[in-house]
């Protein structure tokens, strides 16, 4: 609401912006009767933790860099007509380090998880769901083997003097059938 005030008091020359914002969904903020500026109001927002987990989209070098210092709260701007997500600023980065350092078990409370587990009989056995992982094998053992050298001996050659006269005989064959299908309908 407070962004929309200070659009209708800029006047006529961001008329265009104020129908682009009227079209999104105006969320409340606390500041009702006394509007405060576009930027204070979305810094407001964010304070407590960004609990609605808001973007931020702004132009604004002064908003992005305020922005920055919070932590998890995402920042989009405009760069040659294309919508840019900055990357995580460093303490949003430290924020999220430590909450994985505080998340994580320490050992001694694992071991007795596990053994408190083990009475309760809720523990996993070993040979039960485990199954034998497959390993990758060798090279195909046939594709090992030494290749067999060709003879050129006599032998050989006339198996290929074989095969052109199979070859020459079906084509004599079929000029032969063409030649005589030619002389019966000559006949006729």
């Amino acid at each position: 609401r407070c962004v929309l005030k200070e659009l209708e008091s800029l006047g006529k020359a961001l008329y265009g912006a104020k129908l682009i914002a009227q079209r999104f969904e105006v969320r409340n903020c606390s500041h009702h009767k006394d509007p405060v500026s576009g930027s204070a109001c979305l810094l407001s927002m964010i304070e407590e933790g960004n609990p609605h987990h808001f973007f931020i989209a702004t132009q604004d070098q002064d908003l992005a860099n305020k922005v920055k210092k919070k932590a998890g709260v995402p920042l989009l701007f405009i760069i040659q007509n294309t919508m840019v997500l900055d990357k995580p600023s460093p303490k949003s980065l430290a924020f999220v380090q430590k909450l994985q350092t505080n998340q994580l078990v320490p050992e001694h409370q694992k071991q007795s998880i596990v053994q408190l587990k083990e009475k309760e009989g809720l523990a996993k056995r070993e040979g039960d769901g485990r199954r034998k992982r497959k390993r990758a094998g060798g090279p195909n053992p046939l594709s090992c083997l030494k290749k067999k050298k060709k003879k050129t001996q006599e032998g050989q050659e006339p198996s290929a003097e074989k095969k052109k006269r199979r070859k020459r005989k079906r084509n004599r064959v079929k000029a032969e059938a063409a030649v005589q299908s030619v002389q019966k309908n000559e006949e006729e």
